[in-house]
């Protein structure tokens, strides 16, 4: 099995950066995580991925004039290490559509909402204003258009009564961190695949099973 060198991509503390590390220790996993990069020198996941075993490497975006030059020296670093996919996980930097371009179906995304809805930023709370029942997350593949790309895989939780920002956030969550993962491995199997701007799979699941809010 030819395992795919992946770059992680954050910002942050890294929940789902751990999630991803976690299941590429897996002697199964189609995917090595072989860089953790961060915007921010400062970011905990840093250290997080050091102690994993992974190079961690933090490229600093205040230390460019422009938003170009950042990237070039993200992707100089990227290509140096024979980064084959970029998983971006908590990255707080809206990439140019020359980076988006350079890197096209070779970098995935996980966003906090079921997308269309909710691009951007304040999902949970957005979901709650609206009144829906039911929210979730979304692993998608990036274009320059935000939030905008081929979608690979979802998930779902029910939105119940008494439900906070914070308590909604937590639930979904806990879905990104097992979503992502099988979205990678989809991805890296080829059993996920872009074609024509969409995503065509390889299997075919049951259309049986449902969730209902309120049950």
């Amino acid at each position: 099995m030819t395992r795919r060198r992946i770059a992680i991509l954050i910002s942050g503390r890294g929940s789902n950066m751990v999630s991803l590390i976690e299941a590429a220790s897996a002697a199964d996993f189609p995917a090595d995580i072989a860089l953790v990069l961060s915007n921010r020198p400062d970011a905990g996941g840093l250290e997080r991925a050091r102690q994993a075993g992974i190079e961690a490497l933090s490229i600093d975006h205040k230390a460019y004039s422009t938003r170009e030059s950042f990237e070039e020296a993200l992707d100089a670093a990227l290509s140096e290490r024979g980064i084959d996919f970029i998983c971006l996980a908590g990255f707080m930097r809206v990439l140019t559509p020359w980076f988006v371009e350079r890197w096209a179906g070779r970098m995935v995304n996980i966003h906090p909402s079921l997308l269309p809805l909710f691009r951007g930023t304040h999902t949970h709370q957005r979901a709650l204003e609206e009144g829906v029942l039911v929210h979730g997350c979304t692993v998608h593949f990036v274009v320059p258009e935000l939030d905008a790309g081929p979608i690979v895989a979802q998930a779902v939780v029910p939105v119940v009564p008494g439900d906070t920002e914070d308590t909604l956030a937590t639930r979904v969550l806990a879905q990104e961190h097992t979503l992502y993962p099988q979205a990678l491995r989809l991805i890296c199997e080829g059993r996920a695949r872009l074609d024509g701007g969409k995503v065509v799979f390889a299997d075919v699941w049951s259309a049986e099973d449902s969730l209902r809010s309120p049950r």
